[in-house]
């Protein structure tokens, strides 16, 4: 059975500090649902807005930078328990934290999260792409493409439907700058681009894009491959 990891952005989870997309997550349950017969699909959940507000707050206050990574991972994990609770007995009952974690599950959906200060849940996902065998991971966004700079503040900002990871490389450099927005972490992306790991970058926003995707239709979105 062909595996997909799924990096769903903490922003389609928790797209303010104080508001949850259960209307969407319920959405991407059924998708999920519609497809888990023939793919098993494991499923990364990143912090979003909930884990910038308690960054935010903690950088006030003189956090060491291992102390705010345990803050993005916590928050990154309640957003996946979360997430899981939508799939009830449909997904593997614990949410994995460690990539190294393959034990044998019957359940063709599986939700992760962060693991430990340094690794993004990007690099947690591609991680889960060379453990289970995975060869192209979907990250699911709220944009629709790949840009060269952030499309909302650059009107000329130019969007790409195909990358190489050594173009895409030199768009975000390859040094992880902590509380930098990408696309897809620069550390993440270099392990991808030596274990040639496929990219789908989509707006997950709009599930249709994310069906059409799986079912090999023509869809919106940039992919980044060797």
């Amino acid at each position: 059975m062909k595996t997909v990891i799924i990096s769903l952005g903490g922003s389609l989870v928790a797209p303010k500090k104080d508001f949850l997309a259960t209307r969407y997550l319920l959405a991407f349950k059924k998708l999920i649902l519609k497809f888990s017969k023939k793919i098993r699909f494991i499923i990364i959940v990143g912090g979003g807005q909930l884990c910038r507000f308690y960054q935010a707050e903690a950088k006030k206050n003189g956090f060491t930078k291992d102390e705010l990574d345990w803050v993005g991972i916590f928050s990154a994990r309640l957003n996946a328990a979360f997430v899981k609770g939508f799939f009830n007995q449909n997904a593997y009952s614990e949410v994995l934290m460690s990539p190294f974690e393959k034990q044998k599950i019957k359940e063709n959906i599986i939700l992760g999260s962060a693991w430990k200060p340094g690794w993004t849940t990007d690099y947690v996902g591609v991680k889960f792409c060379q453990i289970h065998g995975a060869t192209e991971i979907l990250n699911l966004t709220n944009i629709d493409y790949i840009y060269d700079k952030d499309p909302k503040k650059f009107k000329d900002a130019r969007l790409f439907k195909n990358l190489s990871w050594l173009d895409y490389l030199k768009i975000i450099g390859r040094k992880r700058v902590p509380g930098g927005h990408y696309p897809f972490d620069p550390v993440a992306s270099l392990l991808a681009k030596r274990l040639k790991i496929k990219l789908v970058s989509l707006n997950g926003r709009n599930l249709k894009v994310v069906e059409n995707y799986l079912t090999g239709k023509k869809f919106i979105g940039t992919i980044v491959e060797s």
